[in-house]
């Protein structure tokens, strides 16, 4: 079974990585939940960078704010597609400083990055690139859109 590794820079960052603890849960995906300082922990992150794809993870989301070194760190490190999830902290300028770190990566080293406090949808990505290779996650995902549209045209309806 695949497992998702979700890390973030400080215990601050968990209201906003709940979610993609939230929707994998909910798709019944095994997840691994951390705290991995790029700039208090490098020796941490060095090491779970290097070793994630022998624990069996499948896909790494990883959420910081401010400097936000953390997902463009692991993606340097890891042969696993890593979802970086900037997040608007105390100390950020609006979000823009983790937003503009997170996507700004060198080629050769590619971190997927969503919204500011995009949670949700890292992980809804991570559950489609699993789902890519695995067609019970892929019914559940099938599922979920079905259940967003459902909801759109219930919406629709109440207008009229």
């Amino acid at each position: 079974m695949s497992k998702v590794g979700i890390i973030m820079g400080s215990k601050s960052d968990l209201p906003v990585m709940q979610e993609a603890i939230d929707i994998l849960t909910g798709f019944d995906i095994e997840i691994e939940v951390d705290i991995v300082s790029a700039h208090r922990t490098p020796e941490k992150l060095f090491d779970y960078g290097k070793n994630a794809h022998t624990r069996g993870f499948s896909v790494i989301i990883a959420g910081a704010g401010g400097a936000a070194h953390l997902p463009g760190m692991i993606a340097s490190l890891s042969p696993l597609p890593v979802i970086g999830v900037p997040v608007k902290s105390s100390n950020s300028i609006d979000g823009w400083d983790s937003i503009l770190s997170i996507l700004q990566m060198p080629g050769g080293v590619p971190v997927a990055t969503v919204a500011l406090n995009g949670a949700k949808n890292a992980g809804i990505l991570a559950a489609q690139i699993i789902g890519s290779s695995d067609t019970c996650v892929l019914d559940k995902i099938v599922l979920y859109k079905e259940g967003l549209k459902a909801k759109v045209i219930e919406s629709s309806k109440d207008l009229k």
